[in-house]
């Protein structure tokens, strides 16, 4: 599907051997679903057999495309601090006991696996390395408790229905996070000084919407706006693909104005993998659509040509990612570099709340602004290595979910894309995957799964790729 297109190379391609390959590759069934570990959810399901017919599972659903609104209003309007710090985990307990009650266990995955590996390695370095016992189960906690909203999650849905259902919520919030953000634009919310550079004056504002910060919010953009662009080919009737194209046209303005350079690549990268699977003629229409912004926005011409400038290299050696990523190297050098600094001692919110250490001329508390740096400088080699090695599964299978859901585009190729993708899952599943690979290429530049909210999105929406390939019933 990666290299659908038409005319005689096209047929060249599907008589191939790497065609024949793609597919096998695509179509293998995960190993887990015939493994001990499933075996153990079945005997589990025997055990709690009942059948609630209330829709509560749709209910939690709901409430979880609803994740940070709920979050912004519980801790900045309701004024319940007690509610504000335990009212997540109160919702993970409710998603657990909805499972019970509906009795879904033996939905397994090799990614749910590699997920617990990494749990229990960091759980096991938590136990290990823990100078300071005061920060290291919160510095663990904060690194891998949102993560079990994917185990949630898969075993919620119990139709496409419900899982499209999920994907529209979900980028129906950040949609109107968007219209809030370009209001933010028009009436220049003041922002921290911080925020932009000296030679960055021309930048009159930076919008945030309810998330308050800029790249958190335009990482939230990168992973919804592939979804709601699915929406141009997935939907049927003209005046609902010109909806969305308004909608997607929307979001994208709107990124613009975080003027978040690593959600800017985020986007790219979203926007190359989704041309790949459903329409290449994308990537000439974003090539354009950025040539006519950097000409008539030449604010974001000076965010970016900054960049390549002798100030930058000096603001970012004197206080900026490189300064902070060589610190986190000395840090993790200074240590077992298998092990790492400990977790909760340097590089996260964690950290920064607590400072058990006295700020020198060559220390001082920092985000690095790198989710694999903050993970590799606090947990060490073993931590950065249990996660890479769940986005590889990830990865894996993204690209077989999207692979297996939906209808082959080969039978109808001669169509256009924007007509032969009606109706067909395929599309969907492409826009959850390339904005989840987005958010990924953005962990490079920042510390998005630092943001609860971000963390559960992400694993949660895995969650959903995975259903379609993989638990969905053909007659859903």
């Amino acid at each position: 599907m990666l290299l659908s297109g038409d005319g005689a190379l096209q047929d060249k391609y599907e008589e191939s051997l790497t065609c024949k390959c793609w597919d096998s590759f695509c179509s293998k069934e995960d190993p887990a679903s015939t493994s001990c570990y499933r075996k153990f959810f079945i005997w589990l399901e025997k055990i709690f057999d009942r059948s609630l017919s209330w829709p509560v599972d749709k209910i939690v659903c709901f409430l979880f495309a609803f994740y940070l609104p709920i979050s912004y209003v519980i801790r900045n309007f309701l004024g319940i601090d007690i509610l504000a710090s335990v009212w997540e985990e109160l919702f993970i307990c409710g998603g657990i006991f909805v499972i019970y009650l509906k009795g879904r266990f033996d939905r397994v995955s090799s990614l749910e696996v590699a997920l617990l590996l990494y749990i229990a390695g960091c759980l096991l370095l938590c136990m290990i390395n823990r100078p300071y016992p005061a920060v290291a189960f919160p510095g663990f906690r904060a690194q891998v408790e949102y993560i079990v909203w994917f185990f949630i999650m898969i075993r919620l849905i119990d139709s496409k229905n419900t899982a499209r259902f999920i994907i529209w919520l979900f980028a129906g919030v950040v949609f109107v996070m968007c219209l809030h953000g370009i209001y933010q634009y028009i009436v220049a919310v003041p922002v921290p000084e911080n925020w932009t550079s000296q030679s960055e004056m021309a930048v009159r504002t930076r919008v945030f919407s309810i998330t308050g910060s800029p790249n958190i919010f335009g990482d939230l953009i990168v992973m919804a706006a592939p979804s709601v662009a699915a929406l141009i080919y997935y939907c049927k009737k003209p005046w609902e693909k010109f909806a969305a194209l308004c909608c997607t046209g929307i979001m994208c303005l709107c990124i613009l104005f975080t003027f978040s350079k690593g959600a800017w690549v985020g986007l790219m990268v979203a926007v190359l993998v989704f041309a790949m699977y459903c329409d290449k003629r994308l990537l000439l229409a974003a090539a354009g659509a950025i040539a006519v912004v950097l000409a008539a926005v030449p604010s974001i011409v000076n965010r970016i040509t900054y960049l390549f400038t002798s100030d930058y290299q000096e603001a970012t050696l004197r206080g900026g990612r490189a300064m902070r990523w060589n610190l986190g190297q000395n840090l993790l050098a200074s240590g077992n570099k298998w092990l790492g600094f400990g977790f909760g001692r340097y590089g996260g919110a964690v950290a920064m709340n607590n400072k058990l250490l006295d700020a020198t001329e060559d220390f001082d508390y920092f985000y690095l602004d790198n989710y694999y740096m903050k993970t590799l400088v606090e947990g060490g080699y073993i931590a950065l290595i249990l996660f890479l090695l769940c986005i590889v599964v990830l990865l894996i299978y993204g690209v077989r979910s999207c692979h297996r859901s939906g209808l082959s585009f080969k039978s109808e190729r001669s169509k256009d894309p924007l007509f032969r993708n009606s109706g067909n899952d395929k599309v969907l599943c492409a826009g959850v995957f390339s904005g989840l690979c987005g958010v990924l290429v953005h962990c490079y530049f920042e510390n998005i799964f630092e943001e609860t909210y971000m963390m559960a999105y992400f694993w949660g929406l895995a969650a959903v790729l995975i259903y379609f390939g993989y638990f969905s019933k053909e007659d859903d």
